[in-house]
């Protein structure tokens, strides 16, 4: 399993931007000062029907495990509670990532390999408001799926009979609700969910990257949720920081894949990305 993990045989893409160029360049130059970022769901694990069956692709911890010890740090930045991502990604105790953290819900957990523990915030009380509510919201409507991950609350419509239908068709009822419970709502691929705002991806990246003095940074993400990732590092690219900015390739959302440096074939390509980065690393 690890024997190909560092093949450097993996070809190397070239970003299609100058910023991205740069970006991959200076990773390679100093890995040891540099931060890969990653979204868990779409990037590292392919999208699935039920997101409770959400895995990583089974080359993705051997490619992870390959690059971390030659980086600053390996940070997985999802909307998920952070101990589900670790749980599913398999990454407790996993050899070579002893710098992993995980910030779930947008950042407003965390979770360190070092310690192996979860700190996070009180939940806010829309949570438990829009709970309580939102069964009659949704009584009428068929197919939909809550996933109720503590500190936020989505509604998934990819089972419905005609998913993008019944996303729309949510989305105004859902987001009065979010509105009157001091929530906001974040629109993803065929789900929407609820949750506290003034944190989000976007935040959580650019906090870290401080904290960890970070020289460069890599974010790769395919949905709407990593916008304000991208945001991010297009204002740390601005600042001097330069950054490189990877979409897992999505015909649902095109407006990653517009702003990426970097479009590769869903969670395989980006472990092919990782293996390329870890084998050019040394």
């Amino acid at each position: 399993m690890g024997s190909h993990s560092t093949n450097s045989t993996d070809p190397l893409p070239t970003p299609t931007t100058q910023p991205g160029r740069a970006g991959l360049a200076a990773i390679l130059a100093r890995p040891e000062r540099a931060l890969i970022a990653l979204d868990f769901d779409g990037t590292l694990a392919p999208i699935v029907p039920d997101p409770e069956q959400a895995r990583p692709h089974p080359d993705a911890l051997p490619a992870l495990t390959a690059l971390a010890p030659k980086v600053a740090a390996v940070a997985v930045i999802t909307g998920r509670p952070a101990d589900v991502a670790v749980r599913y990604g398999g990454f407790t105790g996993a050899p070579g990532l002893e710098h992993l953290v995980v910030l779930g819900h947008y950042g407003a957990e965390r979770w360190d390999a070092v310690s192996g523990e979860v700190t996070a915030p009180d939940p806010h009380p829309g949570i438990a408001a829009v709970r309580v509510e939102l069964p009659d919201l949704l009584d009428s409507t068929q197919g939909t799926w809550v996933e109720d991950k503590g500190h936020a609350i989505a509604v998934h419509t990819r089972r419905a009979a005609d998913p993008q239908g019944t996303f729309d068709a949510l989305r105004e009822p859902l987001t009065d609700l979010a509105t009157r419970n001091g929530l906001i709502v974040e629109p993803g691929r065929m789900v929407l969910e609820l949750r506290p705002p003034g944190m989000d991806k976007g935040v959580a990246l650019s906090e870290y990257v401080r904290e960890l003095g970070a020289e460069s940074v890599l974010y790769a993400g395919d949905d709407l949720g990593d916008l304000p990732a991208y945001a991010a590092v297009g204002e740390l690219r601005s600042d001097g920081t330069p950054g490189l900015l990877v979409c897992s390739g999505s015909e649902e959302v095109t407006e990653l894949s517009e702003k990426a440096d970097l479009v590769v074939d869903g969670p395989q390509g980006v472990v092919r990305l990782l293996r390329a980065i870890a084998g050019r690393a040394d």
